[in-house]
């Protein structure tokens, strides 16, 4: 490795898709409709997966809160958590969601992409995307 160049881990379609199918799976085990996107290693829309009936809304929502955890590398609800302990300046940082549901996905220390879940409630939303998220770390 130079001085000039860092080797960086990416996610793989194959490898998201997985992530997804974990996702997905909880949430169908409990009878919920939700919306599930996951990111790549830039921050950039990887796969998208509308379950039937889930609200439309859902959607953007989902990818929101992929963007918060990629972007400050936590979870979104760690954000929520800091509004809800009285840092509402917090609301207006650029990319913030702070509503549960988003996990930074890691690999071997560095943030290789996020996961975003919407469809019910914030809680479950984030019990969706942990379940998506061990499916990385069993890898």
């Amino acid at each position: 490795m130079s001085l000039f160049v860092k080797s960086k881990l990416s996610l793989t379609i194959e490898g998201a898709k997985h992530i997804a199918k974990a996702a997905i799976s909880e949430a169908s085990n409990n009878g919920w409709n939700i919306t599930v996107t996951i990111l790549d290693e830039g921050g950039h829309l990887m796969y998208l997966e509308r379950m039937d009936g889930c609200q439309t809304g859902s959607i953007t929502v989902s990818q929101r809160k992929a963007e918060c955890a990629y972007k400050f590398k936590r979870p979104s609800k760690a954000m929520a958590d800091l509004v809800a302990n009285g840092s509402v300046n917090m609301m207006s940082l650029p990319g913030n969601l702070p509503v549960e549901g988003g996990l930074p996905l890691v690999q071997d220390g560095q943030v290789i992409g996020a996961i975003g879940i919407s469809g019910v409630t914030s809680v479950q939303d984030g019990i969706v995307a942990a379940a998506g998220v061990r499916v990385l770390e069993n890898a």
